[in-house]
């Protein structure tokens, strides 16, 4: 089995249904959202096969089974279909909450599913000029290098991106007027009917005050503790509330990094939305920007088998670079980011030679930016991404 899961309208439906009609086998897609889908279910378990006999899809046919992750029990009805139809189906499962959850858990489905990541559009995807699976990953230098070969600037579409979000609706509508209407649609729908859903928090209310609170934190380390001052709620409330933005991707969590880093005794994560328009700070809402963009290359090499996380370092006198990435949990690469053009500051390159002299990136808004220097590298984000 195929799960791909991802922020609700990030395009997951659209990209299953689009290949099932190019291979003639749309009717083999069952939204579990619909009621007579698991009307159809609890009638005959094996209802998904009954119109294989009305099509001819070469080899062997794909079933979608969408947000079936929001019915009772959806795992043992996964693993019962997958366990007597191997072999005569494949299934792709698709859904806007973290299918992976289970894994915390007894996972009844392991050694069954391969689980892939759909994020927003990135600025490579929209352009379509550098191929990341061609990506040297074995040398973080010769990556920065490949990177820096790039001629191409591409600010104009950046600037969209950072305008309207990585969403497939809003971005190609480069519209603010739909844009503005499509957030707060999105939002109550996530609320509502997601997280609802998926979750056993009765309060939603908290949570809606609490997503008007987040945007102010992005990029500090986020104190739960000076969230209660403006929440009436416990801490592990607080703490649940997180974690259930976070299980229905409208955000994510960078931990610091402290292996071989001994005056880094941060344990507070980072918080950063999928969609980084929530946030009105220019400077902050690039930093989110560039987040996604980091986590979506990371997820993507993951997929291609290879081993990446997503970090970030502080020290214990305050002293922080924005993002660190780790191969094979070892350190990889520093990457800061910053508005404009600017000296590289000292602590990054120390912190780089403690964590084995890895390379040090700053990454810059501003345009037309691409120098190598003695220690580090300073790129302007058009062309690095």
């Amino acid at each position: 089995m195929r799960f791909i899961a991802g922020p609700r309208q990030v395009g997951k439906t659209t990209l299953v249904k689009n290949y099932l009609k190019e291979n003639k086998q749309s009717i083999l897609y069952f939204n579990w959202d619909f009621r007579d889908i698991r009307l159809a279910y609890q009638k005959d378990p094996d209802f998904f096969t009954r119109d294989i006999l009305n099509i001819s899809p070469p080899g062997i046919p794909w079933v979608c089974f969408d947000e079936i992750h929001k019915y009772p029990k959806w795992k043992d009805i996964l693993k019962e279909a997958y366990d007597k139809y191997n072999g005569q189906y494949n299934f792709v499962i698709t859904g806007s909450a973290r299918l992976d959850l289970f894994r915390k858990a007894g996972d009844s489905l392991a050694g069954r599913y391969f689980l892939f990541k759909l994020l927003p559009l990135t600025l490579n995807e929209i352009t379509n000029y550098n191929k990341p699976q061609n990506d040297n990953l074995n040398s973080a230098i010769d990556f920065i290098e490949k990177r820096l070969s790039n001629k191409f600037y591409k600010q104009k579409e950046m600037e969209s991106l950072l305008r309207f979000s990585g969403f497939p609706d809003p971005f190609i509508s480069q519209s603010n007027k739909f844009h503005n209407k499509w957030k707060l649609t999105y939002i109550d729908k996530l609320i509502y009917d997601d997280i609802r859903a998926i979750s056993q928090v009765s309060d939603l209310e908290n949570i809606s005050q609490l997503l008007l609170l987040l945007p102010l934190k992005v990029g500090s380390p986020l104190s739960i503790n000076s969230l209660r001052t403006d929440i009436f709620a416990s801490h592990n409330a607080l703490k649940n509330y997180i974690n259930v933005l976070e299980l229905a991707y409208l955000s994510f969590m960078i931990k610091p990094f402290s292996k071989n880093l001994a005056r880094s005794i941060t344990k507070e994560k980072k918080l950063y939305f999928f969609d980084w328009t929530n946030i009105e700070n220019p400077a902050i809402r690039f930093e989110n920007y560039v987040a996604v963009e980091l986590k979506a290359l990371t997820e993507f090499w993951n997929d291609l088998g290879h081993n990446f996380s997503l970090y970030y370092l502080r020290t214990k006198d305050g002293k922080e670079s924005d993002f660190l990435i780790s191969k094979n949990n070892q350190p990889w690469l520093i990457i800061e980011v910053k508005s404009s053009k600017q000296i590289i500051e000292n602590h990054h390159y120390k912190n780089a030679e403690k964590l084995g002299n890895i390379p040090v990136v700053q990454l810059i808004k501003e345009n037309n930016i691409a120098e190598k220097h003695e220690k580090g590298y300073q790129i302007s984000a058009s062309r690095f991404f």
